[in-house]
């Protein structure tokens, strides 16, 4: 294909998107006016189809409630989604998510929050012996998959806000800079596979998890598959979304660490593994034969966090970009370190990690 004269009469560019993500290891609150400003810095990476924030340490004094995140067109469909949570959850708080009129956001959905506690089992027998996360992704399940409404948020003590518009324009419409996170993580989206989508922007949730993507998962069809098998209903036509499912199974219910996770997602090709040690050559083809279904192909660096954590990752050749800096107890990353100095000038550290080497930085104890 030859490539037009005028560059911007391509369709299609798959080098779009931007991910911003910054942690405190002494969870020492960032004000939200930051992880905007460094979006904004990334602004020509997207296309105004998608932006959103994920933010850990925003509720405090609910920090041991689920904190769902919902939206629906309808108010109908938001009072179906309810009665699904009041069947199986104590209702503590329920309350319009606050926004503010941002004219370039149009036709927004409703959007709702729910402070709630498992009620355990209720009305589903076969519910009741489930640990009580496995209850609350079921529910979740079951809402997004039978309900108009869609609940794109479900951590403790932690929220996500995303919709069409620039990253700029949806930190206005959720009023983002009235927040503090120790953790936040930001996408500008240029989708290239989908339509722009309020539910289908990023970040990607699950119960604590949340992950910001840059590229192509064009092992979509096979990971969705995959997920299928172990009861979790993707819904949205999204390739990120199934990066946030794989993590809860490989991590939450099977034990991996997000270490061992991400040689799952981005392992080391087979002539590489025939060169190691005869140990270690014995557990990466382990992980190759019994998770081959979760690897994930095509071009990506995300950024992952649960809370406790924030990790940056590449595809195995590095087909996308991903920076990380660090100054004093925050340490950033990000598509470009342009949007890093941005925030902030003065780094002690500033390197781009290697192809499929997962970059982890935890919060002290």
């Amino acid at each position: 294909m030859k490539a037009p004269f005028r560059y911007y009469d391509f369709q299609k560019d798959i080098s779009g998107c931007g991910v911003f993500g910054v942690i405190n290891t002494k969870r020492e609150l960032i004000p939200g006016d930051m992880p905007i400003k460094a979006m904004c810095t990334m602004h020509d990476r997207g296309n105004g189809l998608g932006g959103g924030f994920a933010a850990y340490g925003i509720y405090p004094d609910m920090a041991d409630k689920y904190a769902f995140h919902i939206m629906c067109d309808t108010q109908a469909g938001l009072d179906k989604a309810e009665e699904i949570i009041k069947s199986f959850f104590t209702v503590h708080e329920s309350q319009p998510i606050p926004t503010k009129r941002t004219p370039v956001i149009k036709n927004p959905p409703i959007v709702w929050r729910y402070f709630l506690t498992p009620k355990q089992g209720m009305d589903r027998p076969q519910w009741r012996s489930l640990d009580e996360k496995d209850f609350v992704v079921n529910v979740i399940m079951e809402i997004n998959s039978k309900t108009p409404a869609f609940v794109f948020s479900s951590g403790r003590n932690m929220g996500a806000f995303k919709g069409i518009g620039f990253p700029e324009d949806i930190a206005e419409f959720f009023r983002l800079d009235e927040y503090s996170a120790y953790i936040w993580t930001g996408h500008n989206r240029f989708p290239t596979n989908t339509p722009g989508q309020w539910h289908g922007a990023h970040p990607f949730t699950l119960l604590d998890w949340s992950v910001v993507h840059n590229g192509e998962i064009s092992s979509y069809g096979i990971n969705m598959r995959y997920l299928c098998e172990h009861d979790y209903k993707c819904t949205l036509m999204t390739d990120t979304e199934v990066v946030a499912y794989e993590l809860d199974l490989l991590v939450r219910k099977h034990g991996l660490s997000l270490q061992m996770a991400s040689k799952v997602f981005a392992p080391p090709f087979w002539d590489e593994i025939d060169r190691m040690p005869e140990e270690q050559k014995k557990a990466y083809e382990t992980l190759r034969m019994v998770y081959g279904s979760a690897l994930l192909n095509g071009p990506f660096a995300i950024l992952v966090s649960d809370g406790t954590c924030l990790m940056g990752l590449n595809d195995r050749i590095k087909l996308r970009p991903l920076v990380v800096a660090e100054h004093g107890n925050n340490v950033y990353m990000s598509s470009e370190e342009s949007s890093i100095r941005e925030v902030d000038r003065v780094l002690d550290n500033v390197w781009a990690p290697k192809a499929g080497e997962p970059v982890i930085v935890k919060l002290e104890d």
